[in-house]
């Protein structure tokens, strides 16, 4: 079954009319109403408008003849997306034109009647030629030349055409007198343009061509013609568009054409197939007639009339049509099939190598691919794409899946993307067509493989996605899902034409050799063989078998001369056309010249044009394929314009992925090389292309694409042979796609070029993907970073396309970087994307607030990013909703701004050993010999290699120091190379064979020598840096680590021993010291301007020497060790500028101040881990770490020993890189080579954020919101300032704190902690009391802030002055979730099922809830300070009452249905009353509107963590976690939480935000503020934006000062002590 045609993505109208009489009317639609319907359709529908007027143009000379009418009627009605035709009849019919052929038998019947009646028929004679060419043979008119000509001229050709029309007319109707021509066909003769458009576009034509799809608009005017004045005033010569609109010369034949017209045939179809035709009758002043005013008031109604008309069918349209797939493989895979059917159809010839395919795809268990090759042009995409079709019916006994790809076709041509791809289709296809026996298998490999639909496996990195990792995921599918019964067919087209010669790495990755059930064809060029056949097999054709061959060959030869031949005689006929004898024995030379289906084709547009007496020579063909492309280039300039034909070949040629017909017609108009053009005469040069270019969607958009790579090689030579023409070009289109293109006012609508076009949300798809491409090919590298890469509009287009991956790969892209100046802050937005791709990929719609919680701890060190972040407010200010962060919460990791792979020749490769220069260079040498080198962010990975006696040096080992790295080699040699430099490598020395054996241990680079030690040796090698050896500096023991002066004058060598050894540069020996204990020196610390020399041995002991005096041995200063338990030191890190050394073992991180050389600090490993290396930040008040069989580098903070970050990797790293001058950044290299870079500036920033050091468990915010208060369980309560973000004061207690408590005014904070309760004063930090014996459970203060009430569970509960601590009263029996009355008079609270309420004065239970069930038990309950006499209560049995406690009357509102129950920890109600929040469950917020009464439920996404509801009942917010099964990621089991704000009034989302951490409170104040507390001890507030309940913009003032520069600097806050003993003690 053949399929339908793509969808448009335009709408396309052709507009019909009288040229003659619809002048003003048409000028008022082009002006008022297409571009602002062309606005409406791209904004809402993400549709283009073109509109066809065939008369637009002034000069009738231009003006299309009715044949290329008709093809533009068929191509609208084809490809429009809805309405297709907009006619509009006036009360003019309009003169008919000379037909442009008259068939032999009729023409010669008009002369003979002519001549019969004595009229000369010499004009029109010459004005007709034969021509034999045409089928059936016609008499064809001759063109005229449209050059332009004066006015005169042009009148009287006018003058004439309209004689030899009248002359055409008479003999016409003589010939119907006759009775030799039907009165049918003279009317066809007779027809106007009008006429003849409207029969075309509407009669004998199905209904849903029809209905919906055309709009007639008829005018009839009564008394159009006035009296004798107006007459004469028409007269008179007059601008055009102006012009008499009644023509006295109208016919009696045109007055019955247009009557039939409007009362016959439109009637008609108006009830037929509804035809939408409106009639307006315009009734005039027999004096005046139809003047200008009446015309133009018409017109003004018209254009009201049809934009409503046209946004009504447009919408309806639109409407009921399928929406694209969002996910972008899903995508992609449905047009890829599109592409393949649409290639499909233009296999014209049968080719016997048809049958070699369909033999090969028969034959069961091949194992191996079928290769079809061929020279160019030769047709293998178009066979490849024929046989695809042809799957199931060659085998039809099994149920094949048929995958085609078409590799250079695709919008993303890598091995990687398509190696995802194709795994994604596999599992696709498989499991949607399995049965239900298989789909539970088939499942398990889907969800094994959605980690390709995320970014990658982990979804931490989409360049972790190694391409070895797809070519294991692509043998596992192909060995796993295909079966004899459904067997894959898997067809590869264009991998010799891949960007990048990214073809052969594509050939490589797919197995060999196959599964039996997979059958594989590719298409290749014949120099792309060697990639897909292995050493040991040469290459052997099908037809020769072979078994022990690596893929069966299939050659493509030219197709036979007959079959051409055969193809052009078709092709001519299809359009109406042949060639005589003589013309066809020249093209068949040509064809027995170039036998390709291609050059067929180009020959029929050169015959189509011949006639019969052209005369055609063999030096007229063109020969070959590239010619016939140049010639149909002339062809088109000739007729169209040589700028406007070379411009838009040009446009075709340089865009990305190919452009839609409205975005070429938009790009000629505003190009100033080309002159004005209609969009007519774009139409028609489209239709001279419409047969070498296909129409293929891209990313939901129709684009024309060339039929052949050839085309754009051709008009590549022709049109832009030089860098400027093609940067100009670029920039035009970047231009255009940036929507700064200014068009010639005769265009047809605005260039609206949005990245999502905010009515609808849609993504401006085209955008996206054109305009990076053509800012990049202009060298407009600033605009492509400021005004793309780093624009929230550009990402939120992306990932809303499901192009995340894509866009993570721009970002990273190295190439072109020295362009760039923002490396940092784009590696910065990748690690974010990168590491939210689980949840942006089922959330797309999150990106602003995922971005802005990720940025904002950053904005400081990348200010930069400033620009980006003002987007996301004036996004969030332009939808008028949304949650705003006015204090993000510390982060739990920091996003990578790099991550390296070193690509190995074989996958299991490991790591040997990495080094990091101070310069921000990272090299490393792996297993298999090979050393790769990254010089930081805007540089690729870069392998080494470098060749001795013409073989490729192996590499072993690498060490560094300062700005130099020493590489080991196998053959012994040691190569040199200063990072600082040219890439220049000195071979410093061949090991001699005492030390051939060793590996080097390290060595030092001072300015003028190099010195190397090697393991377990006791000598140091000191080389010039010319590379010559200078001398051997022989030690006592072996040598295990080496210190040298600045200046390179003294060497000290430590030794296994615990010896150090002092040499001069020229090698003199001057002295050696040991240590007591005799342990090996680990380090040696030169402080030159006090002549100190620190040395650190392998037990963590610390000895400080003297060695200014070079005469004597070092002196001893001091000695110290670290004491406890022993454990050799790992590594040693020591900073100069901040003064602290840090000493890493197994067990524990030390570290010293070398000010003093006091023990600073011990650092514990957690228990049951042990550490491997830690490092000291910049700034020394953090330090990283790596724990053995950890897959993370943590990170603590110095002054208070808490972890406060853990950087991601994927794999478990092995070493730690510091890089900090230049680079600024530390790398994680894990064994199998991978690195991963963090900014060091980014660390620190990140690990300054405070946060407590448990889980925050209460917030209490101020009602003026300027702070708020937080506990954590722990000894301390923080106090916060909203302003600044930080806290300002801790208050701390004698034991845990169990509960916190703020008076309403915010003066007194009262805690409970360890049974004593404790009341401070906020302003100042005073514990003015601290009270024992209350044996309470909770606290709980007034609301008019005197008094303090405790609840003992299991003692008395009692009342109390707050100021003064002395008791009120005492309560004996305990009320559980007690609350005191908003009116401070009563204490209520449950008590045994019972509702009671104690008096705050007596302590006596005044009050008690009563109900007329008597075994009605109270739930949950809550006072309303909005009425202070009320309660809400809920009884078990659902059933809703209000209390009035004074007046001790009950009032029962109604029952909840048995879906609905209130859960007693969740209940909440507002202030008024108006609504109760009822419980938070099944993935739900369950609440009661008493106000309306009904209940309402809100979907969460996810488990319900948190819920509030805000106190006005405006809002309820809520945390929710999204699981790894509602995100779809397998392969990222780690929950994420959403915060989210819900407006009550209408049930509208006001917005959402992503948590990073799992939150652990949550409150909203009045002041729409949203507090959340989390488990790692930090405290996020949120701020509601929502304009449709009254609030305004609240983010300005706050944005500017959201604590960030301060936030850096914390490290501490200020103490509030209490009371050392209870100053008040209850008995």
């Amino acid at each position: 079954m053949e399929r339908p045609p793509p969808k448009s993505t335009c709408v396309k109208l052709y507009l019909c009319s009288n040229p003659e009489d619809s002048m003003v009317e048409r000028r008022a639609l082009r002006e008022r109403v297409f571009p602002q319907l062309r606005e409406h359709c791209r904004k809402t529908l993400g549709l283009d408008v073109r509109v066809i007027d065939p008369f637009e143009s002034i000069d009738p000379c231009h003006w299309p003849d009715e044949y290329t009418r008709k093809q533009l009627i068929k191509e609208c009605r084809k490809s429009s997306a809805g309405p297709f035709l907009l006619a509009l009849v006036g009360h003019q019919y309009g003169a008919g034109s000379l037909p442009p052929r008259v068939e032999v038998s009729e023409y010669q019947l008009l002369l003979q009647e002519s001549q019969r009646a004595g009229v000369s028929t010499l004009e029109l004679e010459r004005r007709y030629q034969r021509d034999e060419n045409t089928v059936p043979p016609s008499y064809c008119l001759r063109a005229r030349n449209p050059a332009a000509v004066e006015e005169e001229e042009a009148r009287r050709m006018k003058a004439e055409e309209e004689e030899l029309r009248k002359q055409f007319q008479t003999a016409v109707t003589r010939c119907v007198h006759s009775g030799v021509l039907s009165p049918e066909r003279a009317r066809g003769f007779s027809r106007s343009a009008l006429d003849a458009d409207m029969r075309f576009a509407l009669d004998n034509r199905p209904r849903d061509d029809v209905t919906g799809r055309c709009l007639v608009y008829v005018h009839r005017v009564v008394g159009a013609e006035g009296g004798s004045e107006e007459r004469r005033m028409k007269s008179q010569p007059q601008p055009q568009e102006e012009a008499a609109t009644f023509d006295p010369r109208t016919t009696a034949v045109e007055s019955q054409l247009l009557s039939e017209l409007c009362d016959n045939f439109l009637p008609g179809l108006i009830t037929s197939s509804q035809l939408l035709v409106y009639t307006t009758t315009s009734k005039c002043d027999c004096r005046h007639g139809y003047t200008k005013a009446r015309r133009r008031g018409y017109a003004e109604s018209l254009c009201q009339q049809v934009y409503s008309d046209l946004v009504v069918l447009i919408d309806s349209w639109s409407i009921s049509d399928v929406p694209q797939p969002g996910d972008a493989l899903a995508r992609e895979q449905a047009e890829q099939e599109e592409l393949c059917d649409t290639l499909s159809r233009l296999y014209d010839v049968m080719r016997p190598e048809e049958e070699k395919v369909r033999a090969f795809v028969e034959q069961s268990g091949q194992q191996r691919p079928l290769v079809v090759t061929g020279g160019p042009c030769t047709g293998k995409t178009v066979l490849l794409a024929h046989c695809a079709r042809q799957m199931r019916s060659w085998l039809p006994n099994c149920d094949p899946v048929v995958i085609t790809y078409f590799c250079n076709l695709s919008i993303n041509p890598t091995p990687t993307h398509l190696l995802s791809c194709l795994c994604y289709q596999i599992c696709v296809r498989y499991h949607s067509e399995s049965s239900s026996e298989q789909s539970t298998s088939h499942m398990d490999n889907l969800n094994r493989f959605t980690h390709l639909r995320d970014l990658n496996p982990d979804c931490h990195s989409a360049s972790s996605i190694r391409l070895s990792g797809l070519k294991e995921r692509l043998a596992s599918l192909l060995a796993s899902m295909p079966s004899a019964q459904r067997p894959l067919v898997l067809i590869l087209d264009g991998l010799a034409h891949m960007e990048n010669n990214a073809g052969p790495q594509m050939a490589e990755s797919l197995p060999s050799p196959l599964p039996p059930s997979v059958r594989l064809v590719l298409s290749v060029s014949s120099n792309l063989l060697r990639a897909i056949e292995p050493p040991r097999s040469p290459p052997r054709c099908a037809s020769e078998g072979g078994e022990g061959s690596g893929y069966a060959c299939v050659q493509l030869e030219p197709v036979d001369r007959r079959q051409c031949v055969k193809m052009l005689a078709s092709l001519l006929s299809g359009s109406g056309r042949r060639v005589t004898s003589g013309q066809q024995a020249l093209v068949n030379r040509a064809l027995t010249s170039c036998r390709l289906t291609l050059y067929a084709r180009l020959l029929h547009l050169h015959a189509s044009l011949w006639r019969s007496d052209s005369d055609v020579t063999e030096a007229s063909l063109p020969a070959g394929v590239h010619s016939s492309i140049s010639a149909l280039l002339d062809h088109l300039e000739r007729k169209h314009g040589s700028s406007v034909a070379s411009r838009a070949v040009s446009y075709l040629t340089l865009s990305r992925t190919g452009l839609t017909e409205a975005e070429l017609a938009d790009l000629l108009s505003a190009d100033p090389g080309v002159p004005w053009i209609p969009q007519v005469a774009v139409e028609t040069l489209l239709l001279d292309l419409r047969r070498f270019l296909i129409r293929r969607t891209v990313a939901g958009s129709l684009v024309l694409f060339w039929v052949s790579r050839h085309f754009k090689l051709v008009v590549a030579k022709r049109c832009l042979a030089t860098r400027e023409a093609r940067r100009q070009l670029h920039s035009a289109m970047a231009d255009y796609f940036g929507g700064r293109l200014s068009a010639q006012p005769q265009r047809v609508g605005a260039n609206s070029q949005l990245f999502v076009f905010s009515s609808s949300g849609r993504e401006n798809s085209r955008k996206v993907l054109e305009l990076p491409r053509h800012l990049r090919e202009s060298d407009r590298c600033g605009e492509l970073e400021r005004g793309l890469l780093m624009s929230l509009g550009f990402h939120q287009a992306m990932v809303r396309a499901g192009l995340l991956g894509e866009l993570v790969a721009m970002l990273e892209r190295e190439e072109g970087s020295s362009h760039f100046v923002f490396l940092k802050e784009r590696a910065l937005l990748a690690g974010i994307l990168k590491s939210c791709a689980c949840f942006l990929q089922n959330s797309p719609l999150h990106l602003p607030s995922v971005m802005e919680t990720n940025l904002l701890p950053y904005l400081d060190v990348f200010p930069g990013l400033e620009g980006y972040a003002s987007e996301i407010g004036q996004e969030r200010r332009r939808r008028r909703s949304g949650l705003g962060v006015l204090l993000c919460p510390a982060q739990l990791t920091v996003p990578s701004i790099g991550c390296l792979t070193f690509d190995a020749e074989t996958e299991d490769v490991s790591a040997r050993e990495a080094a990091g220069t101070e310069s921000g260079i990272v090299a490393e040498v792996l297993d298999d010999g090979t050393a790769w080198v990254w010089k930081g962010l805007g540089c690729d990975v870069v392998r080494l290699s470098l060749s001795s006696e013409q073989k490729e040096l192996a590499f072993t080992g690498i060490k560094s120091s300062g700005h130099f790295i020493l590489f080991s080699t196998q053959c012994g040699e040691l190569l040199l190379w200063d990072a600082t430099g040219p890439e220049t490598f000195l071979r410093v020395a061949t090991e001699s064979s005492r030390n051939a054996a060793s590996r080097v241990e390290g060595f030092v680079a001072s300015e003028k020598s190099v010195f190397v030690w090697w393991k377990g040796e006791s000598f140091v090698s000191a080389f010039d840096v010319s590379g010559e050896t200078a001398t051997h500096l022989q030690c006592r023991s072996a040598v295990t680590c080496l210190a040298c002066s600045s200046g390179g004058a003294y060497v000290y060598c430590g030794q296994e021993e615990g010896t150090v050894s002092i040499f001069d540069s020229g090698g003199g020996f001057l002295g050696a010291c040991s240590s007591s204990n005799l342990n090996a020196i680990k380090s040696i610390i030169l402080r030159g301007d006090q002549w100190e020399m620190t040395c650190v041995d392998r037990a963590g002991g610390v000895s400080l020497w003297d060695v200014a005096s070079k005469r004597n041995p070092p002196r001893l200063v001091a000695e110290s060790s670290v004491g406890g338990e022993s454990n050799d030191v790992l590594n040693i890190d020591y900073s100069r500028g901040v003064g602290t050394l840090l000493m890493c073992q197994s067990h524990q991180v030390v570290l010293w101040d070398t000010c003093d050389w006091e023990l600073w600090d011990q650092f514990l490993a957690p228990p049951g881990k042990t550490f491997a290396q830690a490092l000291l930040s910049r700034g020394g008040r953090l330090f990283l770490a790596l724990l053995d069989a950890c897959p993370f580098v943590l990170v603590w903070r110095v002054s208070t020993g808490q972890c406060v970050l853990s950087l991601e990797t994927n794999r478990p790293p092995r070493t730690l890189l510091a890089a900090p001058p230049r680079g600024g950044c530390v790398v994680a290299v894990d064994g199998g080579g991978r690195a991963t870079a963090w900014d060091l500036e980014m660390i620190d920033a990140a690990g300054a954020a405070p946060k407590m050091r448990l889980g925050v468990r209460e917030v209490a915010v101020e009602r003026a919101g300027k702070c708020f208060y937080t506990s954590d369980g722990s000894r301390a309560v923080w106090r916060w300032r909203s302003d600044t973000g930080l806290p300002h004061a801790s208050f701390l207690h004698h034991g845990a704190v169990e509960k916190l408590r703020l008076s309403p005014d915010g003066v007194h904070l009262v805690t409970l902690s360890a049974g004593d309760i404790y009341v401070w004063r906020t302003g100042g930090g005073q514990n003015i009391l601290r009270v024992s014996g209350s044996a309470a459970t909770d606290v709980l203060i007034a609301p008019n802030g005197n008094f303090g009430v405790s609840v003992s569970e299991r003692g008395t509960s009692r009342v109390w002055k707050l100021a003064r601590g002395s008791v009120v009263c005492s309560i004996h029996l305990y009320l559980s979730d007690a609350q005191v009355s908003p009116a401070s008079t009563f204490l209520i609270g449950r008590r045994r099922g019972d509702l009671l309420a104690a008096s705050l004065w007596s302590g006596s239970i005044s009050k008690r809830f009563s109900r007329a069930e008597g075994s009605e038990r109270v739930v949950a309950f809550h006072s309303l300070s909005g009425h202070p006499d009320f309660v809400v209560v809920m009884g078990a049995s659902g059933a809703v009452y209000t209390w009035n406690v004074s007046e001790e009357t009950l009032y029962k509102h109604f029952r909840l249905p048995c879906g609905f129950r209130c859960q007693p920890r969740d209940f909440q109600a507002s202030w008024d009353g108006s609504h109760a929040l009822l419980s938070a469950e099944n993935e739900a917020v369950h609440l009661l509107d008493l106000s309306r009464v009904r209940l309402c439920s809100f979907k969460a996404g996810g488990p319900v963590i948190k819920v509030h509801l805000d106190k006005t009942g405006r809002y309820v917010a809520f945390a929710y976690r999204v699981t790894a099964r509602a995100k779809n990621c397998a392969r990222c089991p780690r929950a994420e939480a959403v915060l989210a704000v819900v407006r009550l009034a209408d049930g509208e989302r006001v917005g959402s935000v992503r948590l990073a951490n799992s939150p652990s409170a949550l409150v909203v104040c009045e002041r729409r503020r949203v507090f959340v507390g989390f488990e790692d001890g930090s405290v996020g507030v949120y701020s509601i934006l929502d304009v449709v309940s009254g609030g305004e913009e609240s983010l300005g003032r706050s944005e500017k000062a959201r604590g960030r520069s301060k936030r850096s600097a914390f490290d501490g806050i200020p103490s509030c002590l209490a009371l050392a003993s209870a100053n008040i003690t209850w008995l």
